[in-house]
């Protein structure tokens, strides 16, 4: 199985901490070179530095705010090259329900999951194209296939991150890019545990107790780590995933009920 990255370049979104910072450092280890993009510099500089680097493996970062889709143009209409495999992860909209939700809490998920993402890709497909090679992966949640209680607008525009992706899917194909979605269930990132405590907090239980709420929701009866998310994702970007196109492929210990 060929799993090797070496000379390839990839951008992983999000990629300070989390899903994102996993998935970085997977892909290093198989001779990948990163650059890694979040709001912050130094989150990135700390995040990096913890990238495997040997055989002129070079990695590096961009510190944007993808709630902002007009910088992220601006950044990236200064790049002069594109990447072969892109990883559109963010993090996600606060929890609460849609209807008492308020046009700007939309406007930013879309900004942020989207628009931005959209900008990316348009920057690296002749990229990828050229080079004969292409994978974009999108991090969005298991609540694309059933949605999940309170996180009302999560829901909504991870909705239209799928079908974004599936049209692309079928659009980017005959140039040799593929473009999947990885559909996380729980994982322990800061994310969750903010979710956790605020869901704790609403109850007026202790965090522990909604950990295990959660955990007896799931047939291996635990929650995710990163690592194991960033191991999808590394499979994805490599050669031997050449044939995967247009999939949403759960990554929950089993616990979508749906096919």
């Amino acid at each position: 199985m060929n799993l090797s990255l070496k000379g390839k370049y990839a951008l992983v979104c999000g990629g300070s901490k989390g899903i994102g910072l996993a998935t970085a450092i997977e892909l290093s280890k198989q001779g990948c070179n990163v650059t890694l993009l979040a709001r912050h510099a130094h989150d990135l500089g700390d995040a990096l530095k913890i990238l495997v680097k040997k055989d002129n493996q070079v990695h590096r970062f961009i510190a944007v705010d993808q709630s902002n889709p007009e910088e992220v143009a601006r950044r990236f209409s200064m790049i002069p090259h594109g990447f072969h495999i892109l990883v559109l992860n963010s993090g996600g909209p606060g929890a609460g329900r849609a209807i008492d939700s308020v046009m700007t809490d939309f406007k930013t998920a879309f900004n942020s999951l989207l628009l931005s993402s959209h900008v990316i890709v348009r920057h690296s497909y002749k990229y990828m194209k050229e080079a004969g090679y292409g994978r974009i992966i999108n991090i969005i949640s298991i609540g694309l296939k059933e949605p999940i209680a309170g996180l009302g607008v999560s829901n909504t525009i991870r909705g239209a991150v799928g079908n974004w992706a599936k049209t692309l899917a079928a659009e980017l194909g005959p140039d040799g890019i593929t473009v999947n979605n990885i559909l996380p269930g729980y994982t322990m990132t800061d994310r969750m545990s903010n979710l956790m405590s605020q869901r704790a907090k609403e109850r007026g239980v202790e965090v522990e107790e909604v950990i295990q709420s959660y955990i007896e929701q799931i047939p291996l009866r635990r929650l995710a780590m990163p690592g194991e998310i960033g191991n999808v994702v590394t499979f994805l970007a490599s050669p031997a995933a050449g044939y995967i196109n247009g999939v949403n492929l759960p990554v929950d210990g089993g616990y979508l009920k749906s096919l």
